[in-house]
């Protein structure tokens, strides 16, 4: 019996493995956002390991407009689009720019929000987000995000050391034991996160906001390629949660200002 049986269980194995991804449904139930949570005020971890943070109130305001459940699965920032590509989650929700290179490998949401990129170093310094200035010293970036890329194009081949992090908070541990001469991240992470922290004191944003393109923009929710329905269905939420008055509530917990911009 088990061996007359054998052919045909190897023969719906073998069809099983030739299933296209999208048989594996998302559950209807949850939408699991990836994020990394290592950048306050958008998301990080309280004391108790709970996951804090605009983009986690905004997540979940989302998914309670949609009448979903959010799960957030953790993942560090520079393999967030492979993870994506690779179905660890549905979406990303984590502080990402909506830059034309990473358009060309997931789609994006409509805008969450958006900002400039800005440098940080020791009060009084003559420092300025510029090769020029920078020619000669340690600055400390994220891996994958859109300052190491910019800094990479304009500063690097330049005279200036690039030092890349997995974490935000590593970065921020090394400019204070001066191990690293200036750090470039988002303006509003780099005042709501370090600034007006202990740990902040003596550092400020040094220059103007670098407002090019490519470190400044609309943040969205990352999607893989051709998840149409989710997109709309996330879209539509963003747009309910703007007219109710939600965004603006949660918003109002982090910023003095309007952080969706014109």
């Amino acid at each position: 019996m088990k061996r007359a049986l054998l052919p045909v269980l190897l023969a719906l194995a073998v069809a099983s493995a030739g299933l296209p991804a999208t048989a594996s449904a998302q559950n209807p139930e949850t939408i699991r956002f990836g994020v990394d949570p290592s950048y306050p005020p958008f998301e990080s971890k309280a004391a108790d390991g709970s996951l804090v943070g605009f983009d986690i109130e905004l997540g979940n305001a989302i998914c309670a407009e949609l009448k979903q459940k959010c799960v957030w699965v953790e993942q560090s920032f520079d393999g967030m689009i492979p993870a994506l590509k690779a179905r660890k989650f549905d979406a990303i929700l984590s502080a990402m720019s909506a830059t034309a290179s990473r358009r060309q490998q997931i789609d994006f949401t409509k805008r969450l929000y958006n900002g400039p990129s800005a440098l940080i170093a020791h009060s009084g310094t003559a420092l300025q987000p510029t090769a020029q200035a920078l020619r000669g010293q340690r600055v400390g970036v994220v891996q994958g995000s859109t300052q190491e890329s910019y800094a990479r194009a304009e500063w690097a081949t330049k005279g200036v050391t690039l030092v890349s992090y997995q974490t935000q908070d590593q970065i921020y541990q090394d400019l204070v034991t001066g191990r690293l001469d200036a750090a470039f991240q988002s303006s509003v992470q780099a005042d709501y996160g370090f600034l007006k922290t202990p740990r902040g004191k003596g550092f400020t944003l040094v220059g103007e906001p670098v407002s090019d393109s490519r470190v400044a923009g609309d943040v969205a929710i990352g999607l893989r390629k051709g998840d149409d329905a989710l997109g709309e269905r996330l879209n539509q939420a963003i747009d309910a949660i703007r007219k109710s008055g939600s965004y603006q509530r949660v918003a109002s917990k982090y910023f003095s200002f309007d952080i969706y911009g014109n």
